[in-house]
C-alpha cells in the first residue's frame, strides 16, 4: 500500500478502520481460496485469526506495514530447509578409531576394509583427531555410498564407491592464502617458555631449535635478555583458519650474536647471507644401493588389486632386515601400523619437507623421538599387502608427494643465481617489519 494512503488510512476513525481491515481480509480470503471443494487446512485455520484481528483495536503507531508483515508470514510461512536423511555427520572425539566409529554407525567391517584399501597411498585415515568431522552417505539399502573426511577447511579427502563394489579417493585441496604476523620476545629462563609467551606453538619452536642447533645451544649458550623477531604465517580458507601455519624468517640477538634464517620459495632456509642452513637429504635412505622395483608413478596399476592407484613413493627391492636410515635431520611424528601399508614411519624435516618409509619388518625409532640425517630407523619388510618384500620411501613437499629420485631437494647448497636478488628484496622487506614490530612493542 502507498505510503500516502497509509497516513491518511491512520487518520481515520477506530470503525472506518476496522471496515476498511474487514474488507481487506475478505478480498484475500477470495484471492487465496483453493478451487478444491475442500479447503486446505491451513487456510481454514488462519481465517478466524485473520478476522479476530482485524476487528482489534489497532492505535495508529503499530502500523500498516508491520501487521501486513504479520498476515504475510502466516499466509505464507518461509519453508524449513529440507533434511538430507541420507547423510549423517559425526565429529571426531579423543580416542576414537575408524573401527569403532563404523561399527557404532552400523556399516560393516567389509566396508571398513574397502575403506582402508583405498586410503593406502594417501594414509589420511590413520591419524584421526579432535577437529575433523567424517560424513557418511547411504545408498537406499543403507549401504555406504560415500565417506567424506574434513581435516581443514582447504583439506577434505573423499571415498567414493566405484561400481564394482570398491571404493576410490578424491582429494579436495584448497590454498587458501598466507596472511604474515611478526612475533617479538626476549628470553627469560628457558627459550621454550619465552617463545611460547610470545605465541608460538610447539611445532614452530622446534623448527626454531633444529635450525640454529648447529651455532647455539638454547640451554646453555643463550644469555637472559636475548632477543628473538619470528614471523609466521597462518592458512585462512576464506574467514576460516586451517590451523597450518609456517615460519617466514628468524632473527636471534645473543650477546654479540646475530642468528637469522629466511624461507626461501624453494622450501629451504637460508641466513641474511644467502647460506643454507640445513644439512644435505639422502636421495636414497639405504646404506648401499638396491634395484627400483617399482617407481613413482601417479597412475600406476596396483599389482595385487590391478586397479588403477596411485604410487607415490619409490619402492626399492630390499631383503627383509635391511637397515632403513633416515633421509635427514627430523622429528618423527608418525609410527603406525596399518592393514594396507604395514609398519611404516613418518618424519617432519626442516622446512615443507616430509618423508615415509612403508611395509618395514621392524621399527627401530619411537613417536617424537628426533633422528639425524643417516641414523638408522627401521628394517625393511614385507607387512601390509605387497607380493614381496621391499622399502616403499615417499617424499612429500608442502604435504604432497613428489618423485624422491627427481626432486629439488635440500643439498646444503648456497642460494641459487637466479632466485638470490629475489631472496634479498624479501628479507629486506621482512628485516623492516620485524624492526618496526620491535619498536612498537618497547613503547608499550
Amino acid at each position: 500500500m502507498p505510503q500516502p494512503l497509509l497516513t491518511l488510512t491512520t487518520r481515520l476513525p477506530n470503525t472506518h478502520r476496522r471496515i476498511l481491515l474487514s474488507l481487506l481480509v475478505l478480498s484475500l480470503m477470495i484471492l487465496f481460496w483453493p478451487t478444491s471443494s475442500k479447503p486446505e487446512k491451513p487456510l481454514l485455520t488462519l481465517m478466524p485469526v485473520l478476522l479476530s484481528a482485524s476487528w482489534t483495536q489497532l492505535e495508529p503507531e503499530h502500523g500498516w506495514q508491520q501487521q501486513m508483515q504479520q498476515w504475510q508470514l502466516a499466509l505464507f510461512p518461509e519453508p524449513e530447509p529440507e533434511v538430507d536423511e541420507s547423510l549423517t555427520h559425526y565429529a571426531i572425539q579423543s580416542g576414537d578409531s575408524l573401527s569403532r566409529i563404523f561399527s557404532r554407525h552400523g556399516f560393516s567391517q567389509q566396508q571398513l576394509h574397502q575403506i582402508m584399501a583405498a586410503d593406502q597411498s594417501l594414509l589420511a585415515l590413520d591419524v584421526l583427531r579432535p577437529g575433523h568431522t567424517l560424513t557418511f552417505q547411504r545408498d537406499e539399502q543403507n549401504e555406504l555410498l560415500s565417506m567424506e573426511l574434513f581435516i581443514h577447511a582447504g583439506n577434505r579427502v573423499l571415498f567414493q564407491r566405484e561400481a564394482d563394489g570398491e571404493f576410490s579417493y578424491q582429494e579436495l585441496l584448497d590454498e587458501g592464502e598466507w596472511y604474515s604476523q611478526t612475533l617479538v620476545g626476549e628470553i627469560y629462563g628457558s627459550f621454550y617458555l619465552s617463545a611460547q609467551r610470545a605465541g608460538l606453538n610447539d611445532a614452530e619452536i622446534a623448527t626454531v631449535s633444529q635450525l640454529f642447533r648447529d651455532r647455539v645451544n638454547f640451554s646453555r649458550d643463550i644469555q637472559a635478555g636475548a632477543r628473538f623477531q619470528v614471523i609466521r604465517s597462518d592458512n585462512y580458507v576464506g574467514e576460516e583458519a586451517t590451523g597450518q601455519s609456517r615460519i617466514e624468517g628468524i632473527r636471534l640477538f645473543n650477546r654479540r650474536q646475530q642468528l637469522t634464517a629466511f624461507l626461501h620459495d624453494n622450501g629451504q632456509y637460508y641466513d641474511a647471507e644467502g647460506n643454507s642452513l640445513q644439512r644435505a637429504f639422502m636421495r636414497v635412505p639405504l646404506q648401499r644401493e638396491f634395484r627400483i622395483s617399482s617407481a613413482f608413478n601417479p597412475r600406476r596399476l596396483h599389482p595385487v588389486t590391478r586397479r588403477v592407484s596411485p604410487h607415490n613413493g619409490t619402492d626399492f627391492a630390499t631383503p627383509t632386515g635391511t637397515p632403513v636410515l633416515a633421509a635427514a635431520d627430523g622429528v618423527v611424528i608418525r609410527v603406525e601400523n596399518h592393514p594396507f601399508a604395514g609398519r611404516y614411519i613418518e618424519i617432519q624435516h626442516h622446512g615443507q619437507y616430509k618423508t615415509r618409509y612403508l611395509h618395514l619388518d621392524r621399527t627401530l625409532v619411537r613417536n617424537g623421538q628426533r633422528v639425524e640425517r643417516g641414523q638408522r630407523i627401521a628394517l625393511s619388510g614385507a607387512t601390509g599387502r605387497v607380493t614381496g618384500p621391499h622399502l616403499h620411501y615417499e617424499l612429500h613437499v608442502n604435504n604432497r608427494p613428489v618423485n624422491p629420485m627427481t626432486a629439488n631437494i635440500p643439498l646444503a647448497q648456497p642460494i641459487p643465481d637466479e632466485g638470490r636478488d629475489a631472496f634479498f628484496e624479501k628479507v629486506a622487506f621482512m628485516i623492516q617489519q620485524m624492526d618496526e614490530e620491535t619498536l612498537l612493542a618497547q613503547k608499550q
